[in-house]
């Protein structure tokens, strides 16, 4: 009988020496689900036989393939942790069993150790790009083997922990999906409500026609526009931009319209009792003021808001306003020149006790008047700055022969053009306010 080979006498000579104790690093981790799952690869029956020997003695589940067409189908039916696997081999050689092991699409982590004889850089480079982790040199020491597990073992716990995590990272994005389209949902309805404040979107009065635009930048948005019939003689409209976005300005701007309805004279803040008690309308500082008391003292929320309220009146040719802190009126002459009105003042709901100032300006008809909020202003423009004042008044300028309705999506058609996109960082509303000619 010939001698066994000094590789082999040498492996089980150790192999002989050592007891279970001797390796409490390489067992299976202490409660583990099961032992950690080992696939040896090898053509060589005998080589096979020491390793698994070896493994088995350690806590490990091992099976052993001849060949690595055999492995995969072993790889691809079990859940195989850590792979040891010959270099050379008959058929498929460890390098592309390694390529094709990579290629499975596992869910977890398997750790792939090649056992060669070739230590050239070139080599081993060529093992790492196939997706190799580690290397044992015939003919395998134990200690080394040893301390290849341990290393297999800390990148499997770290997997297994980074998948955990993982799972429940992709557990609560997927709660948070739902918790997002429910919200959704929610906004989407509640933008059909806001718009609901804008139900017509032209308003004729006879003698004198309102047309409203309300474009909010998101599902919801912090914008009020409107108007009312005061009497036959007498219309007033408003444009109102509450502080912040989403929801919480909406509801605010919801609260808002319901206290300027023209519906209900005994609800609408632009209402009061004269000297004989009857009901009449508030000039137009004196809205103003009512409204800063009763954003301070009564609603008391973080938010603040800008307005125009303006009313012309036809007995008198008289249209009179009030500007708090929104971009300036601007009123468009029959004779196509526009004009700024407006004298500033603070917005509504931040200082108590403020006072604002009227404005009286004679009209005629063919004349008509502009506000908008800065959501039109203050957006920006790709080379820098912002479409600004300026630009408002040359897009009304150069629509000025168009109707009402059709000057302001003009003026949205120029600001889409200029900024190149029709998203916009910020609401956009806007009133138009024509004076008709006498039939």
């Amino acid at each position: 009988m010939s001698q066994r080979p000094g590789w082999m006498r040498q492996e089980q000579d150790v192999l002989a020496s050592q007891t279970l104790a001797d390796w409490p690093g390489a067992m299976a981790e202490p409660g583990a689900a099961r032992p950690r799952h080992v696939l040896v690869v090898d053509d060589s029956r005998a080589q096979r036989h020491i390793l698994s020997v070896q493994l088995r003695r350690w806590g490990y589940l091992v099976t052993e393939c001849e060949d690595a067409a055999s492995a995969l189908e072993v790889c691809t039916g079990a859940e195989v942790d850590i792979v040891i696997s010959d270099w050379m081999m008959p058929g498929m050689t460890g390098l592309e069993f390694c390529r094709k092991f990579r290629n499975l699409g596992r869910e977890s982590y398997g750790y792939f150790v090649l056992l060669t004889s070739k230590s050239e850089k070139t080599e081993i480079a060529g093992g790492l790009e196939a997706g190799a982790d580690d290397f044992l040199t015939k003919p395998v020491s134990s200690n080394e083997l040893r301390a290849r597990l341990r290393a297999g073992e800390r990148t499997l716990a770290m997997q297994a922990e980074l998948l955990a995590k993982n799972r429940v990272i992709v557990s609560t994005l997927v709660e948070l999906q739902k918790l997002y389209d429910s919200l959704d949902r929610d906004l989407i309805e509640a933008r059909k409500l806001q718009q609901t404040l804008v139900r017509d979107r032209v308003r004729d009065y006879g003698w004198t026609r309102a047309s409203l635009l309300l474009r909010n930048s998101g599902r919801v948005g912090g914008d009020l526009v409107g108007s009312f019939r005061v009497d036959d003689q007498r219309v007033a409209v408003y444009s109102i931009d509450v502080s912040g976005h989403g929801v919480a300005s909406a509801m605010m701007t919801a609260r808002l319209a319901g206290f300027l309805t023209g519906s209900s004279p005994e609800q609408n803040l632009a209402f009061g009792r004269d000297a004989n008690g009857i009901q009449a309308l508030l000039p137009p500082e004196a809205v103003a003021e009512r409204f800063n008391r009763l954003m301070l003292e009564e609603i008391q929320a973080e938010q603040y808001f800008t307005m125009v309220f303006a009313v012309v009146d036809r007995s008198t040719g008289i249209l009179s306003l009030v500007q708090a802190g929104h971009p300036h009126p601007l009123l468009i002459r029959r004779s196509g020149v526009v004009e700024q009105l407006g004298n500033g003042g603070l917005p509504v709901g931040l200082i108590p006790g403020a006072t604002y100032e009227r404005c009286d300006i004679a009209v005629q008809p063919g004349d008509r008047l502009v506000l908008v909020s800065d959501g039109f202003t203050e957006c920006p423009l790709p080379g820098g700055g912002d479409f600004g004042e300026d630009g408002l008044i040359r897009s009304l300028t150069k629509s000025a022969s168009l109707s009402g309705a059709d000057m302001l999506e003009a003026l949205v058609w120029d600001i889409v053009a200029l900024s190149g996109s029709d998203s916009f960082p910020d609401d956009l509303s806007a009133v138009a306010l024509e004076i008709l000619e006498a039939e």
